[in-house]
């Protein structure tokens, strides 16, 4: 998993490439919780092919702490494999997604 860090309309944004997997969700875990931070944090996840359930513990854990701290958290790009997890596990339903990063910062 890479993840390249950067900054769109005030928001962090953190494009990921690769598996959200058992092996990689505690790297990502590490790099990603650091970015959680008021305003907000968007998950770029165009090149993320397979979300495992580590993969979606994360993103629970990164959308309950970003409440917590009163920063918006959102998804944006998720292929139609993932987002098909996104609506069986209903995360769809918990964790916003858009289809650009642009119209997740907004």
């Amino acid at each position: 998993m890479q993840i390249t860090k950067s900054t769109q309309a005030g928001m962090h944004v953190a494009v990921m490439d690769g598996r959200l997997d058992t092996a990689t969700a505690p790297v990502a875990e590490g790099e990603l919780m650091a970015m959680l931070a008021t305003p907000g944090l968007v998950l770029d996840m165009t090149a993320v092919r397979y979300v495992s359930s580590a993969g979606l513990r994360l993103l629970l854990k990164m959308a309950k702490d970003a409440k917590g701290k009163g920063a918006k958290f959102a998804l944006a790009g998720l292929q139609p494999a993932v987002r098909e997890v996104f609506e069986i596990s209903g995360f769809d339903k918990i964790i916003p997604a858009f289809p650009t990063v642009a119209d997740a910062a907004a």
